[in-house]
């Protein structure tokens, strides 16, 4: 047997272990029939009859394509993910290889230099128009599973490769080439060490929503908040066999089967939700969240598919292209541009379209790219606002619009120049006074009887003024009519004595009077207590949470929620004051489900930071808990990272405040994107912030971590959070940072 027939054989054996590993159990007779077929034709190679060798391996390969494609039209969703998990499916760095002309790897391959997982390359590509020949460069920037797969972390980026990643962007806007995102990742490697998984996460989806280069997204195994790191961009698309996903299914069937440590899933479980989850491209294409799919051969491309790799390059350029032209300013020849560019039969390696942007076209760019994530999901949240009040909103919006700019751009500027040029008048005119008196007030200081005001402040009496600090609560906490005594968790530690339930839920505010322990509150307990009694004012009360997946038992358990807690969702958003000053409130409750956010949450956390912006107020997103986003609603939950990021970041650039104060449990989604991008973080006492709870990091990284590591102080210390307060503190302390800090166009110091 010569090497060729060695090497094509070597490849159908790899092609069948592919296939018995993507269908476990399944299509039995098909693979037998492949196995049979192959080691009769191993013999008759190997028992030296050479005749018709290659033809009848052509036919052997035949047969293996045939039954590749007939079994194509049986692939579930599941099956899709174990196609792009397996490692004969196509990487990272076999698609440089083969769709870019040239590249250069940037760091090392260690940890200290480049997380192993993450990639980042410069590479370039060569075009025609006519004679000439353009060198084209773009940063590329993916997960890495294979080649190397000892040391790649199974595509499981670390905080650090995430800010190489970030860093990589940068660099990619000061040179202003595109940007091309390959996205191969189960889902971030859960470390809350410097400088922290969920807020590395939000740094770079924060820095996404702005950057002023083209960025393309290619999604093959899109897992969770690790796909979102890099994946807010213009252009997104995916493979045919790919999945993109808020959990793995795997982890949605430890969730729907209640199992505790150490059990596992059923595969008809695991195979149910990866169904019921909608992971697939052709559903999310139905959804909106991805632009266009790229067909891949049957059963998945591997590396030797190079059709492929030469029809991923096509469509490469051409989202590169279509997102540059449509930043062009000339209606007409952007249509003319386009429609020619997605003609499927051109050949754009002859189609030169220049990438550089001007000044102009950036912006336009980077708010085309912001609507469009603004846009995403509204649909899979239940608005029952009545169609007169959406109206009422809407031409409330665009009356107020002008007269807000009027009175805030125009009056209150000038307003501010004068009462400071008044100030100046009158510190000027103080200071001539004295001088003016000076030998006057030196002559009566002389006079007999005279008591200078000073002497008389420092020998007089001190009297008890009530400063209103020893004030009581508006709300108390039902459960005060717990007639027992109750331990600390902290008793063991620092010998804390039992607490009267009565005192400790109502005039202790639930802290241990002895160590500061924070119990849990009810959410009321800070609408009420905090801001200025009678000021708060709910908006948008009428978008519910749903189930827009029709997700099995899911709608009950909704219903069910919605009943015991009197909420129409996990968000409640309201208009507030303290000590008079205006605010927007974003309000997660962990009594709902949690606090996880899905499509209306997102729906009102967006409002929310909308109605902030417009009106000029400050920002606060007060979560009394989360624990991420609601995997039962799929990618509706899962684009809410991006989503409300974007939203934070235009009122934050439109020059407002934003402030976010943890509170009980915060974790994953929510904590990587627009809780954790914000510029002043707080925590309550006692707290719990993190990307991932205990359990889901002993589950994927086999590891027990240490007593509270997710405590508020380890935040504070990896610099996640600025400060630490005491819940019976948050009052005053909202309204020292509210005089002290925020944002340029707020009008209320």
């Amino acid at each position: 047997m010569d090497n060729n027939i060695e090497k094509r054989l070597q490849g159908l054996r790899d092609r069948l272990t592919y296939l018995l590993d993507i269908f476990p159990g399944k299509h039995k007779d098909s693979a037998t029939l492949l196995e049979e077929k192959l080691s009769a034709y191993t013999a008759h190679a190997n028992s030296g009859e050479p005749d018709n060798l290659y033809r009848e391996l052509a036919n052997l390969e035949d047969l293996f394509a045939y039954v590749e494609s007939r079994l194509e039209d049986e692939v579930t969703p599941m099956d899709r993910v174990r196609i792009v998990r397996h490692p004969q499916h196509i990487c990272l760095r076999d698609i440089l290889e083969n769709v870019y002309d040239n590249f250069t790897e940037v760091g090392g391959q260690d940890e200290h230099s480049l997380d192993p997982s993450m990639l980042i390359a410069r590479a370039v590509v060569t075009r025609r128009r006519g004679k000439k020949i353009y060198t084209q460069s773009v940063m590329v920037i993916g997960q890495e599973k294979g080649h190397g797969a000892e040391f790649r972390n199974g595509g499981s980026v670390k905080p650090w490769g995430n800010a190489k990643a970030l860093q990589y962007m940068s660099v990619a806007e000061t040179e202003g080439i595109p940007i091309h995102c390959y996205i191969f990742t189960p889902g971030s490697y859960p470390i809350e060490d410097y400088p922290g998984a969920a807020q590395q996460i939000a740094r770079n989806i924060y820095h996404m929503a702005g950057l002023r280069v083209p960025v393309v997204a290619v999604i093959s195994e899109g897992g969770s908040g690790g796909a979102e790191a890099i994946n807010l961009a213009d252009k997104r698309l995916m493979f045919s066999h790919g999945y993109y996903s808020v959990i793995s299914p795997e982890g949605a069937a430890a969730i729907e089967g209640n199992l505790k440590a150490g059990r596992r899933a059923t595969p008809e479980l695991i195979e149910s939700c990866a169904q019921n989850l909608k992971i697939t491209a052709a559903d999310n294409l139905k959804f909106g969240y991805i632009d266009r799919i790229v067909p891949e051969p049957p059963l998945g491309a591997r590396p030797w598919h190079y059709d492929f790799c030469r029809s991923l390059r096509q469509e490469i350029l051409r989202a590169t292209d279509e997102v540059v032209i449509s930043t062009r300013s000339m209606p007409l020849f952007r249509g003319l541009t386009l429609s020619r560019h997605r003609n499927p039969e051109a050949n754009l390696d002859n189609l030169h379209i220049r990438w550089g942007l001007s000044t102009a076209a950036k912006k336009r760019l980077v708010e085309r790219r912001q609507q469009k994530f603004l846009r995403f999901s509204r649909q899979a949240a239940h608005d029952k606002r009545p169609f007169l009040t959406k109206q009422a909103a809407a031409f409330y919006d665009w009356f107020s619009k002008p007269w807000v700019s009027f009175k805030y751009d125009f009056y209150r500027k000038h307003q501010r120049q004068i009462k400071t040029l008044m100030e100046e008048i009158n510190n000027e005119w103080e200071m001539l006074k004295n001088r003016l008196l000076a030998p006057w007030h030196s002559l009566t200081r002389k006079l007999p009887g005279r008591v200078d005001s000073k002497a008389r402040e420092l020998t007089a009496l001190s009297t008890w003024t009530d400063d209103g600090r020893r004030r009581k609560w508006n709300y108390i906490s039902p459960r005060y009519k717990i007639d027992r005594a109750i331990t600390c968790p902290n008793s063991a530690s620092y010998g804390c004595p039992d607490l009267w339930g009565p005192d400790l839920f109502a005039e202790f505010a639930g802290v241990c009077s002895h160590c500061g322990y924070h119990f849990p509150m009810e959410p009321e307990w800070y609408v009420k207590n905090i801001f200025d009694k009678g000021s708060t004012f709910e908006f948008n009360n009428e978008i519910e949470a749903g189930n827009p997946l029709d997700f099995p038992y899911f709608s009950e358990r909704i219903a069910k929620a919605q009943e015991k807690t009197g909420a129409k969702s996990g968000c409640m958003t309201f208009e507030a004051r303290i000590d008079n000053i205006k605010m927007v409130v974003a309000m997660l409750m962990g009594t709902f489900r949690g606090g996880s956010v899905g499509a209306a949450e997102g729906y009102k956390f967006v409002e929310a930071a909308s109605r902030a912006q417009k009106n000029r107020m400050p920002f606060l997103s007060y979560v009394h808990g989360t624990a991420g986003i609601r995997i039962q609603e799929g990618t509706h939950g899962l684009i809410q990272m991006p989503r409300c990021t974007v939203a934070v970041r235009r009122y934050i650039e439109s020059g407002g405040l934003y402030m976010v104060l943890y509170d009980t449990n915060s974790f994953a989604g929510p904590v990587a994107s627009f809780l954790g991008c914000s510029p002043y973080q707080f925590a309550v006492r006692s707290s719990n912030i993190g990307f991932a709870g205990p359990g889901v990091i002993r589950e994927t990284t086999g590891t027990n971590i240490p007593p509270k590591y997710h405590r508020s102080y380890r935040a504070l210390s990896r610099g996640h959070i600025q400060a630490i307060w005491d819940r019976r503190q948050i009052r005053a302390n909202l309204k020292q940072a509210l005089l002290t800090i925020g944002g340029r166009n707020l009008y209320y110091r």
